[in-house]
C-alpha cells in the first residue's frame, strides 16, 4: 500500500493510518483513490486469496466512483502520488499512464484517439502524463501524446499533440505559453518521505514506478 500513503501525503502533507481514514470518510475524490488502490493491492495478492479478495474491492471501488462522479478503471497505471482536486467529473481511460505527483481537477479527461490508416486499420493511442504534471479543470488531453515532467496544462485546454517538460499549456488548440517553468506539487512526496519495504518484496510494480522522458 506504499502508493496509498503517497497519495495520503500529498493530501495532508505527511501519511498516517488515520489520515488516509479520515480522507476516506469525508472526501468522496480521496475515498475514490483509497478504493482503487485496494482493488490494486488486492490484485496483487496470492491466487489463492485473490479470488477472495478482488470482487468485494472492485464492487465497493465502482459504487463509490459512481458516487464520486468519476471515472478511472482500476487497472490505470497510476504511480504513487496522485492528487484529486474537487475530482467530480473526471474521466480517465484505462490505457493512459500517470506518472508520480501528478495533480488532476475536475472535469479532466485523458482519453483514447483512434487513427485508421490507408490499409483500414484501426489504431488506438493514450496518453502518457509524466511525473509532477499538473492539469488544471476541464482540459482535455487526447491520443498518444506524452505530457512532459513538470508540465502544467491549464484548465479548459485541448491538448492533442505532445509537451515538453517544464511547459505551460493554455487553450484550444493547446499553445506552449511559457517554457522552463516550476512544477506546481503540492505536499511533494518522495522515496525519502515513504520508504518503501524491502522485506519480502521484489523490484517496484509497474504502478509504483514513475513516468519520465529517458
Amino acid at each position: 500500500m506504499h502508493a496509498l500513503k503517497a497519495d495520503t501525503h500529498r493530501k495532508f502533507g505527511y501519511t498516517a493510518p488515520r489520515l488516509a481514514l479520515k480522507g476516506a470518510l469525508l472526501d468522496p475524490a480521496f475515498r475514490v483513490l483509497v478504493c482503487l488502490r485496494l482493488c490494486q493491492a488486492a490484485d496483487q495478492l496470492a491466487p489463492n486469496w485473490r479470488w477472495l479478495a478482488v470482487p468485494p474491492a472492485r464492487v465497493l471501488y465502482r459504487l463509490v466512483s459512481q458516487l464520486a462522479g468519476i471515472e478511472i478503471p482500476w487497472r490505470t497505471q497510476i504511480a504513487p502520488g496522485l492528487a484529486l482536486t474537487h475530482g467530480r467529473g473526471i474521466v480517465v481511460n484505462a490505457g493512459a499512464r500517470i506518472g508520480r505527483n501528478v495533480t488532476l481537477f475536475h472535469g479532466v479527461t485523458l482519453g483514447q484517439r483512434d487513427h485508421i490508416d490507408a490499409q483500414g486499420r484501426r489504431h488506438t493511442l493514450y496518453p502518457v502524463i509524466e511525473d509532477e504534471v499538473w492539469i488544471g479543470p476541464h482540459a482535455i488531453i487526447v491520443g498518444g501524446v506524452t505530457v512532459g515532467k513538470g508540465s502544467r496544462i491549464a484548465g479548459g485546454a485541448y491538448v492533442f499533440e505532445d509537451v515538453p517538460p517544464y511547459c505551460v499549456v493554455l487553450g484550444n488548440p493547446g499553445q506552449i505559453v511559457r517554457r522552463d517553468c516550476t512544477p506546481d506539487v503540492q505536499n511533494r512526496y518522495s522515496e525519502e518521505d515513504i520508504p518503501v519495504a524491502q522485506a519480502g518484496h521484489s523490484a517496484a510494480t509497474a504502478a509504483d514506478t514513475g513516468i519520465n522522458a529517458g
